[in-house]
């Protein structure tokens, strides 16, 4: 059964594991292997926004980072959804994914919004079969972001 628990600070070492698992994202995003601590922490322990752990069963298999309101167009948008580099193709990011829509439903969300790098077809496609749509592409630091919306 796929559930959700908030990051925290005494956490931080488990988000660092599930995000370095994944060096060719990392590579594609920042241009390095591994993020640090700090960078880590900034973004994920913010007010901004709300940072999830992934769980299956008692397993941490991913992160999700989510948005309530975007400042920019006033929507909710998931800013990260990674699946630890060991539980790809086991569809824990289907799962996670559904189980996160579900729990938005019920606060009353009726659209989202995520963006998806360019150069990773993959993840686009991902989010594509769970029903997301392309609506634009916008230049974010050194990348290209496709802007990838659903109506819940």
């Amino acid at each position: 059964m796929i559930s959700f628990e908030p990051i925290t600070a005494d956490t931080m070492y488990i988000v660092s594991e599930i995000i370095n698992s994944n060096e060719a994202y990392n590579v594609l995003e920042n241009g390095k292997k591994e993020r640090g601590e700090e960078e880590l922490f900034k973004e994920y322990m913010n007010e901004k926004t709300d940072s999830y752990f992934i769980k299956a069963d008692d397993t941490y298999v991913g992160v999700i980072d989510y948005m309530k309101q975007n400042p920019n167009d006033d929507h909710p948008w998931i800013g990260a959804f990674i699946i630890h580099s060991a539980y790809h193709n086991f569809s824990f990011g289907t799962q996670a994914y559904l189980a996160f829509e579900d729990k938005l439903k019920e606060e009353g969300v009726s659209v989202l919004r995520l963006g998806v790098l360019s150069q990773n077809p993959r993840a686009k496609l991902f989010w594509e079969r769970l029903g997301f749509t392309h609506y634009a592409t916008k230049p974010l630091h050194h990348n290209q972001v496709n802007c990838l919306g659903k109506e819940i």
